[in-house]
């Protein structure tokens, strides 16, 4: 098995910088599928990512992509595509905050299917930063049976099929460069959302346009640091991490929709960020611990 290098801060950095990215592009996909539908945006969006790696397969060609672990760029693949699909399919029908909410369940599942796909065990510590945020989740959303629907189960799906993304990510960036596996991930969703955006395509307004530019080339963006971060820490490690993806579309709502978070939510946001910070440190320490060769 090839070496891993680990860099706790570094990988930090980029989960952070990830979930700001993808919080501004949720944003703006919520207002944008009031005029278009989801499976378009999910087209458009995966042609544009495509496109903006035509430099680089002009230059690498046919060796650039070739790879011994397909199976392994299928699972993420769909798993992403599944992620993004079922996240704006709910964030179309539900608040912005507990879409975002839902989807960063993918840490709590992570360790899971971790312990199911790798038997990769999990430490007391981590146990306890996860449960710490999942707490906090419970406090932001505060779950009654009467306003949970079906567009908040769609939500979830896109959690767990995140939480995989998350793990074959960091599988595949042990041994395939960064633009191979996106490459592949959005060649793949090109493929899955065509028949879904051939099935619902109908005209763009002009003034929408740069709208969808921006939600292409921002995924684009929170690609390439979703991968670097994975790259440098493993996916139990730094999944915790996702929970400021809660936080930030919090104060997105808050400043653009003026949904202003009351005590209980305030609360809640601590615990999530206390919840990362605490598997964060707990990780740094181990590393620190274990000599790397």
């Amino acid at each position: 098995m090839p070496n891993r290098s680990h860099n706790i801060k570094v990988a930090a950095t980029y989960a952070i910088l990830t979930s700001v990215f993808a919080t501004a592009v949720a944003a703006i996909t919520k207002y944008l599928s009031t005029s278009i539908s989801v499976g378009m945006i999910v087209f458009i969006q995966y042609l544009i990512c495509l496109f903006t790696l035509l430099p680089w397969l002009a230059r690498v060609g046919a060796e650039g992509i070739r790879s011994d672990h397909l199976s392994q760029h299928l699972i993420r693949g769909v798993a992403g595509w599944l992620c993004f699909y079922t996240y704006y399919l709910a964030i179309s029908h539900i608040p912005l905050v507990d879409a975002s909410l839902l989807r960063n369940t993918a840490p709590i599942c992570v360790p899971f299917f971790m312990l199911i796909l790798f038997k990769t065990g999990m430490a007391w510590y981590k146990g306890a930063g996860i449960a710490l945020g999942f707490i906090g989740i419970l406090l932001i959303l505060k779950p009654d049976g009467n306003s949970i629907s079906l567009w908040h189960g769609v939500g979830f799906v896109s959690g767990i099929s995140l939480s995989l993304s998350m793990i074959y990510t960091r599988e595949l960036s042990t041994t395939e460069p960064s633009n191979r596996i996106l490459f592949y991930y959005f060649a793949i969703s090109i493929v899955l959302s065509l028949p879904i955006a051939i099935s619902e395509w109908g005209p763009v307004p002009v003034q929408l346009w740069p709208g969808l530019l921006t939600v292409g080339l921002s995924i684009f963006i929170t690609m390439k640091l979703y991968n670097l971060a994975y790259t440098h820490a493993p996916a139990n490690t730094i999944a915790p991490l996702s929970y400021f993806g809660v936080v930030f579309a919090g104060l997105l709502g808050w400043l653009i929709w003026d949904h202003k978070p009351d005590a209980q939510s305030l609360i809640g946001i601590a615990l999530v960020i206390g919840g990362g910070i605490a598997s964060l440190l707990a990780a740094s320490t181990r590393f620190r611990k274990t000599p790397t060769t």
